[in-house]
């Protein structure tokens, strides 16, 4: 080999070098990153949502602040409303987003705004949507192309879980009422099976609009009908708090079964102690993760109540999917969301977000569990736990995770 042999070769192992160096440093170039947040700012479940988006700003946050997504890229949260009952408005919300340049999206909140969104914006443009709170099970069945994703466990297993507790509480007999939607009818016929085949009995199951000045016609078909306690399958804000308002007024119950959409300070801040009877439950856990998302919230000034864990998980999956391909290409996040989601990996709990950035940036394969124990079916729902809620002294408390 003469000494120009070597100097040709000396020259392409340089070049070679400078390649493959300029093609990695591409793909750390920092970026900015716009997400969306769509959630009902407005509507049946307002109280809510502030500290739902709080929380998953909490986690968009986060990854921004630790330097460590895609080399150094930050976040531009754009928020939108989607009213939780209006499907053409919350489209609108979600097109608008898009327009703005959003590459992935956390939420929607209820069911049927949920699926309208699904449908006609994040599957036909490519996005991912996570929703921290639909929990229709009709969405299990949801054509999305693998863009769609649920950190909330459907109500086929909600409704057996509140079925569960009501039997428990030696309830006999219960009356229904549920708003005249996806999730409140799905629910219903998911709960009025479950308590059935208790032997309880179902003394009648009335659907409710949500937006009617006067809901005394309804309050009066439910007393008609009678029964130990009433199900209020319904949003707190809305119909649901003004049906307890009669049922109360009138003496027609003193005891109400809750769902997850009528759990919430606003509801026990309105009633207090007349509602110490009641119980109802909410998807959550009681373990490590939702110990440690409680600090990391109250550390942040937020309220970690209902589906605030289930939004911090949200955008986390967001984030750390977009790490876990090398990108924030619309693509590449559906593609990656079910790998950190789950086993295998190293787990990441909730405020370790970073950490869990640094693992994936290295090669390294994570099982994000973060606030409530996140663990993905193969359609990309939560497996899920529940918490059982009670009442006393007028606030909500945890009783045991179900």
């Amino acid at each position: 080999m003469n000494n120009r042999t070597i100097t040709i070769g000396a020259v392409a192992i340089v070049a070679l070098a400078a390649i493959f160096y300029f093609a990695s440093s591409q793909k750390k170039v920092s970026e900015d990153i716009k997400v969306g947040i769509l959630l009902g700012f407005t509507g049946p479940i307002e109280s809510l949502t502030p500290d739902m988006a709080s929380g998953a700003e909490l986690a968009f946050n986060e990854a921004s602040n630790s330097g460590e997504l895609l080399g150094g890229s930050k976040i531009t949260i754009l928020r939108a409303d989607s009213t939780c009952v209006d499907s053409a408005a919350a489209t609108a919300a979600a097109e608008d987003l898009l327009s703005q340049g959003m590459t992935a999206m956390m939420g929607a909140d209820c069911s049927g705004v949920t699926g309208a969104v699904a449908t006609n914006v994040a599957v036909p443009n490519g996005f991912v949507m996570i929703s921290p709170s639909a929990t229709s099970p009709g969405l299990t069945d949801l054509e999305d192309k693998g863009m769609f994703f649920r950190t909330a466990p459907s109500d086929a297993r909600g409704g057996q879980v509140l079925a569960d507790i009501t039997n428990d509480k030696g309830i006999k007999s219960v009356a229904i009422t549920y708003v005249n939607s996806d999730y409140g009818l799905g629910l219903a016929d998911v709960y009025k099976a479950a308590v059935e085949a208790y032997g309880i009995t179902v003394t009648t199951m009335a659907s409710h609009e949500s937006d009617k000045a006067d809901y005394s016609a309804d309050v009066g078909v439910l007393s008609s009908a009678g029964g130990d306690a009433l199900a209020v399958l319904g949003y707190l804000d809305n119909a649901g708090g003004h049906i307890i308002e009669g049922s109360l007024d009138s003496g027609a119950f003193d005891t109400f079964v809750l769902s997850d959409g009528m759990i919430g300070d606003s509801l026990t801040d309105r009633f207090g102690s007349d509602l110490n009877n009641s119980f109802g439950s909410m998807p959550g856990s009681l373990g490590e993760g939702a110990q440690l998302f409680k600090s990391v919230a109250e550390a942040g000034g937020i309220n970690a109540s209902v589906y605030v864990g289930e939004s911090y998980d949200a955008a986390a999956l967001i984030v750390l999917a977009m790490q876990a391909g090398e990108s924030s290409d619309k693509g590449s996040i559906a593609e990656n969301i079910m790998s950190v989601a789950n086993a295998p990996g190293e787990k990441i709990m909730a405020g370790e977000i970073a950490k869990g950035l640094k693992l994936l940036a290295s090669g390294k394969e994570i099982d994000y569990q973060g606030a409530t124990d996140v663990t993905f079916t193969d359609v990309g729902e939560a497996e899920g736990a529940f918490i059982e809620k009670g009442i006393s002294g007028g606030k909500f408390t945890d009783v045991a995770q179900r």
